[in-house]
Parts: structure tokens; sequence; C-alpha cells
């Protein structure tokens, strides 16, 4: 049986956490391998909405669920997650859960950094999270980060906040804010090591042993392709690599574990914050497209911008991830149009283009080229097989599928795990 790696391949927000859930009831371990609590994911099971933002959704199946390497991590956000997820009965205990030992960690000061570099950005602002999530993978790279196994030694930190020190107090000089407190720092650390310290395991062992002996391991990405520090729409993207090669590098399992990768993709199109959009529909369309669609981001509530379905920029998706099947989410929401669009091209100036060209400015200039195609009446909402769809929902689906040059694998007509068509397992191949 195949691995299988789920990504957006969107700007995020495609329904992950739904898609997630769904296959890892069939999964022995789900692994989160980069982002941090920037992401967000809603599970509907049942009665009981979780919305989840650092943890694996795996965690509220009771699958073995792991935090890599390549996620950042907020100690006192994750016991905040860990209390509320407690409280909706959820049983979270180091026999399920298990971080990385290499995480680096997020910091106040990083918190502090994100939200003055935002404020002070003025009509460049990047539309971060305010979390912390740059600042802390800067670290990182910098070679000055504290990571979680520094919680078991924090006697031998003082170079490491040597180096911290001299370089996050002349940044937080210039925007006049006080150097870092050493000691209340040390005091924090120390306060919230007894509650990490339980959940660090070498991962890395952990999911090589699992694929030894052959179990299903299910790689949960967050964000989306197009905020891929590398291939995104630069500079308006998250600040670490969410294309499926980073699933190797952020576990420790190494790339021939990738197996199956599912690109997770809405119907229609949504970003939140600011950036190029080429296919966004700022009128009544776009209304009715996030009212119907509840836009609403998971982490921070941001109403989502909406537009018709980017057929250009999901095939980039696929060729920089290589995805092998699309997850088509939401198709629900486009129940009543009597006519919809597909952007299929680009015209920037007199020349056009079947890709999104890598300067900001092209970006921001790109006028899309759509194709239209007839909506339908009937309803899709609650489809769990293709005998149920309007002959033109299919007709759309398959248009899609040729436009981007990959079959869709999974349809979801609703919020409801239930309610999907499976076209392709995943997990068969």
């Amino acid at each position: 049986m195949a691995n299988v790696t789920v990504i957006g391949a969107q700007w995020g927000d495609e329904g992950k956490g739904k898609i997630v859930d769904w296959l890892s009831e069939r999964a022995d371990v789900v692994a989160r391998f980069q982002g941090g609590h920037n992401a967000g994911h809603t599970l509907v099971v049942g009665d009981k909405v979780y919305k989840l933002s650092l943890l694996p959704s795996g965690i509220v199946r009771g699958t073995l669920s792991v935090i890599g390497n390549g996620v950042v991590l907020d100690p006192w956000h994750f016991r905040d997650e860990v209390a509320k997820l407690k409280g909706q009965g959820v049983e979270i205990t180091p026999d399920n859960l298990q971080i990385a030992e290499t995480c680096p960690l997020i910091l106040p000061f990083h918190r502090d950094l994100d939200g003055l570099r935002e404020d002070a950005s003025g009509a460049g602002k990047i539309g971060t999270t305010r979390r912390g999530i740059g600042p802390a993978y800067e670290d990182k790279v910098g070679r000055r980060a504290i990571r979680v196994c520094d919680l078991a030694h924090l006697d031998d930190l003082g170079p490491q906040i040597d180096r911290l020190t001299a370089h996050h107090d002349a940044l937080r000089a210039g925007f006049n804010e006080a150097p870092i407190d050493r000691a209340a720092l040390i005091a924090e650390l120390t306060e919230i090591a007894s509650f990490i310290l339980p959940f660090v395991k070498p991962v890395w062992l952990t999911l090589n042993k699992a694929k030894s002996e052959g179990k299903r391991i299910l790689f949960e990405g967050a964000q989306g392709t197009l905020l891929d520090i590398d291939h995104g729409t630069y500079p308006f993207v998250t600040s670490s690599n969410t294309v499926a090669g980073t699933a190797a590098s952020g576990t420790g399992l190494g790339p021939s574990g990738a197996g199956f990768v599912l690109g997770i993709t809405k119907a229609y199109t949504t970003r939140v914050g600011s950036g190029p959009f080429p296919s966004e529909q700022d009128n009544d369309i776009g209304q009715r497209l996030g009212e119907r669609g509840h836009e609403f981001g998971t982490v921070t509530g941001r109403k989502r911008r909406c537009g018709w379905f980017d057929a250009v920029l999901v095939r980039q998706s696929v060729a920089v991830s290589g995805v092998t099947g699309i997850a088509l989410t939401k198709l629900d929401v486009l129940d009543g149009f009597e006519e919809l669009q597909i952007c299929v091209g680009y015209k920037i100036g007199e020349r056009t283009f079947d890709y999104l060209p890598a300067h900001a400015q092209d970006q921001a200039r790109a006028e899309p080229i759509y194709e239209t195609i007839g909506g339908w009446s009937d309803t899709t909402a609650g489809a769990r097989s293709w005998a149920d769809l309007p002959a033109q929902a299919i007709k759309y689906i398959r248009r899609i599928e040729e436009l981007i040059g990959c079959p869709v694998t999974l349809v979801s007509t609703s919020p409801e795990r239930e309610d999907t068509i499976l076209v392709r397992d995943p997990f068969a191949d």
C-alpha cells in the first residue's frame, strides 16, 4: 500500500482538513511536515466541529500523529490547542502524538517582530498571520534558533541566546522596542518545557520504522503550493516550502516515502491577504461564492477573496509538486450558476501566457483569459457517486482535468466527510 502526501494546490484553504480526516481513518500515521499554527484545518465529524492549526488532523481519529522537523512550533499555542481538543473529548497523549526533537520554536519576540514589520510596511504589507512564523524560520536558517531539544538543556542555552539577542535586539531597537529580557525568556521556557518534553521523539526513527513495517503514512501539508517560498506568488507567500517534496525534508523519511501526491483544489479559487489574484471577482459573483462557501479564514477569521477556477495556476501546482491526483472540493458552491468561467491563460500587455510569470509586477498586471462553460441548476450537495451529479457538473470536472493535465481522484460535495465521491483510492497505488 502506498503512502499519501496531501498538499494544497491553490493559495491554501482548499479543504485539506476534511480530506486528511477522510484519509486518516485508513492511515497508521499522520505527519505534518511544514508551516506552523498559521495553518487552519476545520474537521466536521458528526455533530462536532474541530478547528486545528498546529496539530495533525489525524489526532481527532486517534491515529498516531507526528509534528515533523519542518514545522515551527509555538509551544504555548501547542499547549492551548491540546487543551481545547481535550475539552472536546479528544485523547492526546505521548502515545498518539509526537514532536520532532529538531523543530524550531516560535518565541514571543518572533510574534512581536512579525507584527512590528507588518505595521511598518504600509502598502508593502504581505498579509501575514502575525504569529511569528516567518521570523522563526529566519532564525532557523540563520542558525540561531532555539529548538525543541533545547528545552531539555536550558542550562546550556547561553551561547544560543547570545546569538539570538545579538540579532533581535538590533532589530527591536530599530522599532524603538526594548531588548529581549533574557531572564524572562528562560523563565517562560522553563515553565513550558515540562509540558512539551513528554511528546518529544526522534520522529524520523518513528516514520522510518513505520515505513519498514509497511504501514500507511499520510503526510499533511499546510497552506498551498501557490504560497510556497520558491514557487509561489513571491513576496506574497509563506515562509516555508509547501510543495510535496518538503514531505521528505520536513520529516526525515526521505523522498521515496512521499507516495501518492494528492492536490486539494477548490472548484473555484480563493485567497486570504494581499497578493496577485488574476481571476478574482470583486463583484456580486465573488460575494455569492464567498457567502455560499462560508469563506472566512479558520485561523485569522479574515474574509477570503473569491474568483473563478484558475486552471493555469493549478496546472503549475500539479507540475512543481508532482501531483498524482486532484481532490476537488466545494463543488456544491457552484450549484445554480447559469454560466461558469475557467481561466485558461493570461494577457500581460500585448503578450499572452499559459503560465504565471515570476515577477510580482507581471503577476499584478495579468489579465485572465476565460473559457465559458454552462452551469447547472440541480444540486450537487451531498452527492456520493457520479450518478448523483448533474451531467453539466461532470462536464465541468472533465474540462478541469483536461486543462490541468491531472485526473480528479476525489470530489467533495459538502463539509461532511461521507459526502465524498471516490474515483481512485490514493492508498491503493
